[in-house]
This record gives structure tokens, sequence and C-alpha cells, in this order.
């Protein structure tokens, strides 16, 4: 596989709740990153004492973030609406080359910031929220 551009790392947001997706506007970088707690059942009478996990268990989580300009008055009303009401809708992370990640998230921070002498900027955090779907590319 041939390196991909950082900027086909897309994030859509479910703009109406009917699958209508629409790429969150002005992210100059994002980041997605999957987590999975290990269960661990180590007991005396693990071969050589070495550390057993239980496969299977322990909760999977999936964290996205992003950060950018403002560029679009409508993704920037709906990320900062869906804070404020703590809805979990569903976005997708189309990660080049790979494939498309879907499900409900919530956004776990909104932060703005500008310099005097520079352009408005905003971070975004999400976190999962249920089952995620991954289809291949």
């Amino acid at each position: 596989m041939a390196a991909q551009n950082g900027k086909d790392l897309l994030i859509k947001v479910d703009m109406t709740g009917g699958g209508s997706f629409t790429t969150i506007a002005g992210l100059r970088a994002t980041r997605i990153a999957f987590n999975a707690e290990s269960v661990d059942v180590t007991s005396l009478d693990s071969q050589g004492g070495w550390r057993e996990l239980l496969g299977g268990a322990g909760m999977r989580s999936a964290n996205i973030s992003g950060s950018g300009v403002f560029r679009d008055a409508d993704t920037d009303e709906r990320a900062r609406q869906l804070f404020f009401d703590g809805l979990t809708p569903a976005f997708q992370v189309v990660i080049p080359d790979f494939g498309t990640v879907e499900g409900p998230f919530q956004v776990t921070a909104l932060e703005y910031s500008g310099s005097y002498n520079g352009e408005a900027t905003y971070e975004l955090s999400l976190a999962s929220a249920g089952a995620l779907t991954f289809t291949a590319a």
C-alpha cells in the first residue's frame, strides 16, 4: 500500500439523524484511536509464570480528535449543539485505503482559541458511545 494523504482521513457527522453524513469542515488534523481493556486471569497455575489474558473480555472503545479552523457554519453549529445537548449521533471516520468506521459518538470536548494576528481555531474530541461497525474500502 502506498503512503496516504492525511487530508483524506475524514470525520463525518450525521447532520439530521437520518444517515445524511457531512464532513466536519475546516479540520487540519484528525486522529482515531481504538482501545481494548485486557482482563488478567493469571494464576499460580499459569505456565512459566506468564501472564494470561481472557480473550473476548473487557471493554472496547474508540476516541476521535480533530483540530482546525472555522470554515462551515452548519457543521460548526452541529458540533456545538451536540456537545451542549449531550447527544450521541452517528459519526463516520473514513480511513483512506482501509475503510470506514461508523457508530455513535459523544462530543466530550470542544475547545476554541485564537490569537490577535491569526485565525480562530477549534479542537474536537469524541468518545464512542456504542457498538461500532467497520466497512473495508
